[in-house]
């Protein structure tokens, strides 16, 4: 796992290009590697698991002297869990290998089987190739569900290109232009951060999902897709609760294998809960660990995470987070995206990571994209339900944005309504309404809704909202996170699964997933109503809380006047009505605008800096943040601190009970 970085196509200084890699060094803080040619450089900061000891980057295949002296030169952000079954094939046609890094097998397997190459990679990935046998070339892909980020800007007058695995790393190249995307503030409310291609700046964009993207000198970047791996037939309902739980089995038990300690997040749901429960029957000693809030909170799972602990006799690691820190936290969790993203989960997440990192840990498994894949949102089930014939896709995207339609528009200033009118593409609600239609009606079958749907979730928001917020705040801490639900043959199967597998004509959601969990977590789990891991924003910004004050602070009439976007009167009136009787959904609009408004005063207003950073030793992940808060264990823990072995930290208590 690591972070990369690269250009293509004209030169870039040795001191820029130590800019770059400098701002990712929290991703990678074990090495830093660079190899340059006359107009191109790949370079990576790594972060060692997979052989630490070996897998030095860049990987090289051929070539004479000098980075321009011909050959394939690679590097790679990821994992691949087949690597051994293609070390084994490439050897036979008698490539030799210098360790046993899973990247180390990249350049052969690009020299075998040419761009291409990809197909037979499975794993999350993001990597850079440059192949200079023949005409040179640049070659960037990321993983089919897009785990794995991969940002990239395009000078068609320079004919230049350069990426990175973060947005404040690529903006660190020369040329890159930190304008906003002006229609992004109306796609971030609208989805809850761009998706697709799009970023919230003008001039950036993500690679795909299963993205392959070309250049040469002589041609502009062509980008295809890796095909994706048709639906199987899922059969009876028992067998496929079997399979469901056969392959997550199997799934957990190669996630679970690494070089270095292993953990697991459990949040007290289904999906992590049953992610924790497998991977208690692959590893000798599991250590779970769950985040919550000093005090007194709705919604608070810890209870329901220590039982599933308890149940799968793993070690619980309670970590509490003090509400009060959470002013001094923000700023670095919005830098560490690189762009807006409106779930409140992101300040869960990067707290949790790093007291994972401080306990010893860098591989953590997690249950992201179960909802996606297996049918888990309540807006899917109230889309399901409502009647053929009558309208369910404006109630849909309601429940799916940040801000509602008709809210937005009393929000935005007149000037950025009059903006968005004069966009011939028109808004990012009228797009999505458009092509939810077009693609639900495409279909003569009763499942075409919920293939719409799948699609739409996983292969759209879930890359954009979920994946690249999971791969960047564990990251900023120096951890994998891996991703079980989202392995290709769990994927596979669960677009296989007919409609009433994953949500019952009742509204029931998740059919196959609970039926797989059934007898391996404890029935109060199995039976509680879902609830998403996320902070209590309603009860938050509230009154006399310190986050209201903060965001009064941040949202002030001034600040809001310089964006221009929005009318001061209305955001007042929403605080207003928030102070006097707190509501979720008023919250969840708040800290949406309190977060861009961060963004645009950290990332989105000035260039970034060039100078490049020092070194930082592997055992003490960097952070943006000058002076980030403590983690506050609970009642009677050990506190979680740097540099403490694993055998060492023993959180709440450990837990010996048999499953």
């Amino acid at each position: 796992m690591c972070r990369i970085f690269g250009h293509f196509g004209t030169p870039v200084s040795a001191q820029r290009l130590a800019a770059v890699g400098s701002r990712q060094l929290h991703g990678g803080p074990d090495a830093r590697s660079l190899w340059r040619g006359t107009d191109w450089a790949l370079g990576c900061n790594r972060l060692a698991v997979t052989d630490p000891s070996g897998g030095a980057q860049p990987y090289r295949l051929g070539g004479g002297e000098g980075a321009d002296g011909g050959g394939i030169t690679v590097v790679f952000n990821g994992e691949i869990y087949n690597h051994r079954e293609l070390r084994r094939r490439l050897a036979a046609r008698g490539h030799v290998f210098a360790d046993d890094c899973d990247g180390s097998i990249l350049p052969a397997l690009y020299a075998t089987y040419g761009p291409q190459f990809t197909e037979q990679l499975d794993g999350m990935y993001a990597l850079a190739v440059v192949d200079l046998r023949a005409e040179p070339a640049l070659l960037l892909a990321v993983d089919p569900l897009g785990m794995k980020p991969l940002y990239y800007h395009w000078d068609p007058a320079a004919g230049a290109l350069c990426f990175a695995s973060e947005i404040p790393a690529l903006l660190a190249f020369p040329g890159v232009s930190t304008t906003l995307w002006e229609q992004g503030f109306d796609a971030y409310l609208t989805t809850r951060t761009p998706l697709g291609e799009r970023t919230a700046f003008r001039d950036v964009r993500a690679l795909p999902p299963g993205g392959r993207l070309r250049l040469t000198r002589s041609g502009g970047p062509r980008l295809t897709r890796r095909p994706a791996e048709p639906p199987g037939d899922a059969g009876t309902f028992a067998g496929a609760v079997g399979r469901t739980r056969e392959l997550l089995t199997g799934e957990v038990g190669r996630l679970a294998q690494a070089d270095v300690p292993v953990c697991a997040i459990t949040s007290g749901g289904l999906d992590s809960g049953l992610v924790t429960a497998l991977a208690a029957g692959h590893l000798p000693e599991l250590h779970s660990f769950n985040l919550a809030y000093r005090g007194s909170w709705p919604a608070d799972e810890r209870a329901f995470a220590r039982e599933t602990a308890e149940h799968c006799g793993a070690v619980y690691h309670q970590v509490e987070l003090d509400p009060a820190t959470f002013p001094d936290l923000l700023p670095a969790v919005v830098e560490r995206l690189g762009q807006p993203n409106a779930d409140p989960i992101t300040l869960s997440s990067y707290a949790l990571f790093r007291a994972v990192r401080e306990a010893g840990f860098t591989v953590a498994l997690t249950g992201d994209g179960a909802d996606e894949l297996f049918g888990g949102y309540d807006r899917m089930s109230a889309a399901m339900r409502t009647p053929a014939g009558q309208p369910w896709i404006p109630a849909y995207l309601d429940a799916l944005c940040a801000v509602p339609r008709q809210l937005r528009t009393r929000l935005y200033s007149a000037d950025y309504r009059a903006f968005l009118a004069s966009d011939p593409e028109g808004t990012t609600g009228a797009r999505l309404a458009a092509e939810l239609a077009a693609d639900s009606g495409a279909g003569a079958g009763p499942g075409a809704r919920m293939s719409a749907l799948t699609r739409f979730e996983a292969g759209s928001r879930l890359p954009a909202y979920h994946l690249r917020r999971v791969d960047h705040l564990s990251m900023a801490w120096g951890v994998e996170a891996r991703l079980p639900y989202c392995q290709a043959t769990v994927v596979q199967h669960a677009r296989s699964l007919p409609d009433r597998y994953r949500i019952s004509p009742a509204g029931a959601v998740k059919r196959a997933l609970y039926g797989a969990a059934s007898g391996l977590l404890p029935s109060s789990v199995l039976r509680r109503p879902k609830q998403p891991f996320t902070l209590p924003i309603a009860a938050m910004l509230a009154p006399g809380q310190p986050l209201m004050d903060f965001t009064r602070e941040v949202l002030s009439p001034p600040a809001l006047r310089r964006g221009g976007r929005l009318d001061p009167r209305a955001v007042a009136g929403l605080l207003g009505r928030q102070q006097a009787a707190p509501d979720g959904r008023t919250a969840l609009a708040i800290w949406a605008l309190l977060i861009h408004q961060l963004w645009e005063d950290r990332l989105g207003a000035a260039p970034a800096s060039t100078a490049p950073v020092p070194m930082t030793p592997a055992s003490t992940p960097r952070t943006s943040a000058a002076a980030a808060p403590p983690l506050r264990p609970a009642s009677g823990a050990v506190p979680v601190q740097p540099g403490r072995t694993v055998r060492q930290i023993r959180t709440v208590r450990q837990i010996r009970t048999a499953p």
